[in-house]
């Protein structure tokens, strides 16, 4: 049997203007080291006003994105970044990740060896579950 690995995450974060996204940065690389996550693909897309897209260096992004340049497993294609940018807004830099969340592999694992299969999953956004809490909490 193949190891087993955590649930695979396919992210694209969308970002206007010239932010610095070193702090980004940092967040993702601290995931990284601690273990929360492997990095398998990081790659930054500019999407123009007029609807074309090109790759962009990490660098051009802020210092410590260079310290992720190196995340290409291969997974990520021409197609994801095609898609990618064809979910973007023009004038818009995307920044397309794709990474395991290996905290879960020992739930995982203890899982299958139980005889259980994953029927469904979902992922909630994060706006999305911000805006729920606040309204809640506004009815209060």
């Amino acid at each position: 049997m193949t190891d087993v690995h955590g649930p695979i995450d396919f992210v694209l974060l969308e970002f206007t203007g010239g932010n610095d996204l070193s702090a980004t940065a940092a967040a993702l690389i601290d995931l990284v080291d601690r273990g929360v996550v492997r990095l398998y693909d990081l790659l930054a897309i500019r999407k123009e006003d007029d609807g074309t897209f090109s790759m962009v260096e990490l660098d051009a992004l802020g210092g410590e994105m260079t310290l992720v340049a190196g995340a290409r497993s291969g997974l990520l294609g021409d197609d994801d970044m095609q898609a990618a940018a064809d979910t973007m807004l023009p004038g818009t830099t995307g920044v397309l990740l794709m990474y395991e969340n290996t905290w879960a592999i020992p739930f995982v694992a203890a899982a299958f060896a139980a005889g259980g299969t994953m029927v469904a999953s979902k992922r909630i956004p994060a706006e999305e579950v911000i805006a729920v809490l606040d309204e809640l909490e506004a009815a209060d």
